[in-house]
């Protein structure tokens, strides 16, 4: 039952997407860089995930117990990626601002991977702030909580 609940949810929440005070080019951009940061995460690959990230990003990640404010202490966070290789996120409802060079995205989303042949979710809301530079649009800012 719980299996069954998990993946309505995930279905509930990947048709979920919202954009708002924006423009759509600018919004479309948000959008792009926060599918390039899915795909990064998804990958499991850690240097891949580190990559989206700007040298002076700051990251307080959902199960992080202090605020990784170095590229060091964000590649710490996601060393370990490897090893889940069955977790991706999934965003739900999504508000994409855009503001030149700086786009936000705030909304949430669900990790989930399988562990012991079962499904296992965990919704958590975010915020994800790219700053696009020469071309490339990075983090500068990411939080994430667990929804409670």
């Amino acid at each position: 039952m719980r299996l069954v609940i998990s993946l309505m949810f995930l279905l509930l929440t990947s048709a979920c997407a919202v954009k708002t005070g924006a423009t759509s080019d600018g919004a479309e951009q948000v959008a792009a860089a926060t599918t390039a940061w899915r795909a990064a995460y998804d990958s499991r690959d850690p240097a891949r995930i580190i990559g989206m990230y700007d040298t002076d990003a700051v990251l307080w990640g959902t199960t992080a117990k202090t605020v990784a404010p170095t590229p060091t202490a964000i590649a710490e966070y996601f060393k370990d990626a490897a090893s889940r290789p069955t977790a991706r996120v999934t965003f739900g409802e999504q508000h994409l601002r855009f503001y030149g060079e700086v786009g936000v995205n705030t909304g949430y989303y669900t990790f989930s991977e399988v562990r012991d042949g079962q499904t296992v979710s965990r919704p958590a809301r975010y915020t994800l702030v790219f700053r696009n530079r020469d071309g490339k649009w990075l983090v500068v800012a990411h939080h994430s909580s667990v929804v409670p």
